[in-house]
């Protein structure tokens, strides 16, 4: 069976970087593998998900370079949920629950006086035909709870019940099933909650590995349940650390927070959010990856620590400056083709421009300064004016090349005595108009005799 993986986001909102870090370690993996992604949404929740936040979802992930093999909705498929319903009920596996969140909250608080773990005592499994006629005629209605196998003859009096596997990331993992509620499967209205559509889906699209957020963990022993209790084999598990800020501040699709969309019209370079999102937390060094086939030489997940992945923010711009300074005109082109860098100029432009970008766009305003000069008046001291004056009438021969500015500046240094700051600055704010930026060398040849004799103060 070929290797099949998923990633199945609800469609409420936009993905931020924490949700692709778990689209991409899906990706990857499948990549290596030579497997299928699945694109599968979690719309049971018909009230919250929009097919706008799904379409949304599949733009982000494109231009992160994710392709789905297949895309599904859950929302199509709740006859395959129902029958699954109904091969639990007919097992005894599935049963119906009056109580009310008023109710289930003081039984927790009782059963942690009384010494006893907080979870769900199965009262249910002792009402009378009259008590449930009582809750409903008093139009109450029943949720439904999955039983656990953790006991052995009475579910009353359930025991110690390990569920073991053998985690992708974190290595051998145990749940104790008698620490654990019956899960809700079904609510009072109907809908379904999220495990039992997700283990139907998995088994209905063979999925071979599941791999998420440490924060379902505790799920995994659950649902390595139901697998079984619908007669399928679980798939393999991995659960990475999850992403967050540098304080530790979890990401949330509902606050927009690094959504995949902001950072996006940030400017910043999808493959330096594919590379961030996939290496911060790993034993992995955090570094500009230029493609997907790059990072997955760089992928092992494997790698992930259990510890939270944390991150700054700044991070990603320091990454995409790194991202731009090794990006060839190749990859470029096109690109600032459509700012209108065009010509035999365009290619010793970019080289001589992306070590000073933070992002793409960034080219334009050096582009504008190459072809016309400094974007304001530049004021320069009664005495740096008459050092730059000579220093123009100074300049070498055509024609020009990488070595030019080192001979003229050569010279200048002899001529006048400058050295330093005193010898750079002036040429280079004449020249730019601005403190820093990409190397005079470069520059030069870019602006010929002409261009510079334009710059004269």
């Amino acid at each position: 069976m070929p290797v099949t993986v998923r990633f199945a986001p609800s469609p409420t909102g936009n993905i931020h970087i924490g949700n692709a870090r778990t689209a991409l370690f899906n990706w990857l993996f499948a990549m290596k593998n030579n497997g299928n992604f699945v694109q599968r949404f979690d719309d049971t929740d018909l009230a919250r998900s929009r097919q706008e936040y799904a379409d949304a979802i599949l733009y982000d992930l494109h231009w992160l370079g994710i392709f789905q093999d297949a895309t599904e909705y859950q929302s199509r498929r709740f006859d395959r949920y129902e029958d699954a319903v109904d091969r639990l009920k007919r097992d005894g596996l599935l049963y119906a629950c009056y109580e009310t969140p008023e109710e289930l909250d003081l039984r927790r608080k009782v059963r942690r006086t009384r010494g006893l773990p907080p979870v769900y005592g199965r009262e249910a499994l002792q009402l009378t035909h009259a008590q449930i006629s009582e809750y409903e005629a008093d139009g109450r209605k029943p949720h439904w709870r999955f039983m656990l196998p953790n006991f052995r003859n009475d579910p009353m009096e359930p025991e110690r019940t390990e569920v073991e596997w053998s985690d992708l990331v974190r290595g051998d993992e145990t749940i104790d099933l008698a620490s654990l509620s019956d899960p809700i499967l079904i609510r009072e209205d109907g809908t379904f909650l999220y495990t039992l559509p997700s283990v139907v889906d998995d088994i209905d699209m063979s999925i071979t590995h599941v791999i998420r957020g440490d924060d379902h963990v505790t799920n995994t022993g659950v649902q390595i349940a139901l697998f079984r209790a619908l007669g399928a084999e679980p798939p393999a598990f991995g659960h990475h650390n999850l992403l967050t800020t540098a304080t530790g501040e979890a990401l949330s699709k509902r606050t927009g927070a690094l959504s995949i969309a902001s950072l996006r019209e940030s400017g910043l370079e999808p493959m330096t959010i594919a590379s961030l999102a996939v290496l911060t937390g790993t034993s992995e060094n955090v570094v500009a990856a230029s493609t997907m086939t790059e990072l997955a030489k760089l992928f092992d997940i494997g790698a992930a620590s259990k510890s939270a992945a944390k991150f700054d923010p700044e991070d990603l711009n320091a990454l995409n400056r790194d991202m731009l300074r090794q990006m060839s005109f190749a990859d470029a082109r096109d690109r600032l083709s459509a700012f209108g860098i065009l010509g035999d100029q365009a290619e010793p432009f970019w080289l001589a421009v992306r070590g000073n970008l933070d992002r793409l766009t960034d080219a334009t305003t050096w582009w504008r300064i190459v072809r016309q000069g400094p974007l304001e008046p530049v004021n320069l001291s009664a005495e740096d004016a008459d050092y730059v004056r000579a220093a123009f009438d100074a300049l070498p021969p055509t024609p020009w090349n990488g070595d030019t500015f080192k001979i003229w500046v050569d010279g200048l240094k002899e001529k006048t005595g400058r050295k330093g700051k005193m010898l750079y600055e002036p040429l280079r704010l004449a020249i730019t108009g601005l403190p820093s930026g990409p190397e005079l060398a470069d520059l030069l040849p870019l602006l010929g005799p002409a261009g510079m004799q334009a710059r004269r103060p």
